[in-house]
């Protein structure tokens, strides 16, 4: 008797097993993410004429981006810049900066920079290739981004994500050449980039 029970659960219990093995797993959606106005910097250096770097930034940005934190997967990415918040803390600085002979804000209002994927390259770093639109031109550009913190904030509650990322482009590459040809006015732009973001 026992021997024919045997001879009946086991293929069941095989054959449920089975069943088990081929059901697709329920996998966890991306989270997506939008950049904290109020917890953006947005620089860049640029040099002078040889004798220092200016350090100037963008006021005003926006983003946003999907992170599966399980598996660090990193993709869809876009951040829009206001080319007319350009402030360096000189006014006439920045208005040359916002003219036609470098930003050309009034014509090209957005830079934008966008990613459809990204690279890990350690626990908590990132290898971005993606793409800059800047006076109506679209380059290559790479960012390199870590991942610092994420977490509750205790200040309202949202579940946030922290950033650092850098990366460097030619003004030269867009048509932006105002000064590059006497060295005046350094070609080579890093970015610095920081900010916080809350998942949705």
């Amino acid at each position: 008797m026992n021997r024919i029970r045997r001879q009946l659960i086991v293929p069941a219990l095989l054959a449920l097993a089975t069943a088990f093995a081929t059901v697709p797993q329920a996998q966890a959606a991306p989270a997506r993410y939008q950049l904290d106005p109020e917890h953006i910097s947005m620089g860049f250096l640029v040099d002078h004429l040889g004798y220092g770097k200016v350090l100037g930034m963008f006021r005003a940005a926006r983003g946003s981006y999907s992170f599966d934190e399980d598996t660090a997967t990193l993709s869809d990415v876009r951040i829009e810049v206001d080319t007319r918040s350009v402030f360096t803390n000189h006014a006439k600085r920045d208005q040359h900066l916002a003219s036609a002979d470098f930003l050309n804000a009034n014509e090209f209002p957005r830079m934008t920079f966008t990613a459809t994927s990204a690279r890990k390259t350690g626990e908590r770093s990132f290898e971005i290739a993606g793409q800059l639109e800047l006076l109506g031109r679209s380059q290559p550009l790479t960012l390199t981004a870590t991942w610092n913190k994420s977490g509750v904030s205790p200040i309202d509650k949202t579940y946030v994500m922290g950033v650092s990322a850098r990366g460097a482009f030619k003004r030269s590459s867009y048509g932006m050449n105002y000064g590059v040809g006497n060295g005046w006015v350094g070609d080579e732009v890093p970015l610095i980039i920081e900010f916080e973001a809350k998942r949705q």
